[in-house]
């Protein structure tokens, strides 16, 4: 993990594409700005983990051959 310090207005760049900015700090908690391009997915961590949690349940309560007739 690579641990940067920023302050209020300044961003770091991701893969020339996603631009992290630090919005605004109030205490202990930080706002980021995030722009990215549209096709790439952009989540909160816990939000993420619900939507893998869903996609896992769903997988496993479908039967096996409800996969075939998709090919």
């Amino acid at each position: 993990m690579l641990a940067l310090s920023r302050k209020k207005g300044e961003a770091i760049f991701i893969n020339n594409d996603i631009e992290i900015t630090v919005l605004d700090i109030r205490g202990d908690q930080v706002k980021l700005g995030i722009a990215a391009p549209k096709e790439i997915p952009v989540y909160r961590k816990e939000v993420y983990l619900q939507i893998q949690e869903s996609n896992k349940e769903a997988m496993t309560s479908q039967s096996p051959d409800t996969f075939k007739n998709l090919f």
